[in-house]
């Protein structure tokens, strides 16, 4: 992988991190917490999907690695979700 496809991949996690915190309605935190959503979303969602039987949905490839854009999303906005409910304030 070169730099360059590192360089397109945080931006598509990115990307994908911020549609998922605008999903579930809470943001917290800049362009550095949405790439590391984009990340966790991938892989929790990936995940779900796998557990499911589901198939990969509009899988981008970057420098040879698949990544999931809409279990990416769906995974973010769930885990982001999680974390609002975790964090809110009585």
């Amino acid at each position: 992988m070169t730099l360059f496809d590192l360089i397109i991949l945080l931006v598509v996690a990115g990307v994908c991190g911020a549609l998922g915190q605008a999903i579930s309605g809470y943001s917290r935190g800049g362009c550095l917490v949405s790439i590391a959503l984009g990340f966790v979303g991938a892989l929790l969602g990936g995940w779900l999907a796998r557990s499911l039987g589901l198939p990969e949905l509009l899988p981008v490839r970057i420098g040879g690695t698949a990544f999931p854009i809409v279990w990416s999303i769906v995974g973010s906005a769930l885990f982001v979700a999680l974390i609002s409910m975790l964090t809110r304030r009585q």
